[in-house]
């Protein structure tokens, strides 16, 4: 194994290697029927969410990027709970853990675009299927779906 060429691998003892990866907390978002999705800048569409960063808790990572990202009241945001958590391979020399968590919009704004990504879509859970998107997110939103159904 070579850290050299697998730079989310450190070295700790000789030949004992930890994964160091960047934390990513996204947010599935219920918004009268649809959830909102940003297309990024390898035209995927993705969950709004973001960087943990420092001394912030995934729950406040979540709320802060729904605000940056959307233009959402977090404080609006109600039921929000962890949905699902995988390792994104975004590249073969970049992966990212990634935290999903899953939330019902009760307020009146609309989703508006930031300066971060290309497009705003809002997509009803039928639309989700045959669209670019990491396989990742349509099985977060998948699960999402089955909580809020079985309630």
């Amino acid at each position: 194994m070579n850290a050299e060429h697998q730079p989310y691998l450190v070295e700790r003892n000789p030949g004992y290697f930890e994964y160091q990866l960047p934390v990513s907390v996204k947010l599935v978002i219920e918004l009268s029927g649809a959830i909102p999705l940003l297309k990024n800048e390898r035209d995927e569409w993705e969950l709004p969410g973001g960087k943990l960063e420092l001394r912030e808790t995934p729950e406040s990572t979540a709320l802060r990027e729904v605000e940056e990202e959307l233009g959402l009241e977090a404080d609006k945001l109600v039921g929000l709970q962890i949905v699902d958590s995988w390792v994104y391979e975004i590249f073969s020399h970049r992966h990212v853990f990634v935290v999903s968590y899953g939330a019902e919009y009760v307020g009146s704004r609309q989703p508006r675009l930031s300066n971060e990504h290309k497009e705003l879509g809002l997509f009803k859970h039928e639309e989700i299927p045959a669209l670019k998107m990491p396989h990742a997110y349509k099985r977060t939103i998948d699960s999402w779906k089955g909580r809020r159904s079985a309630k």
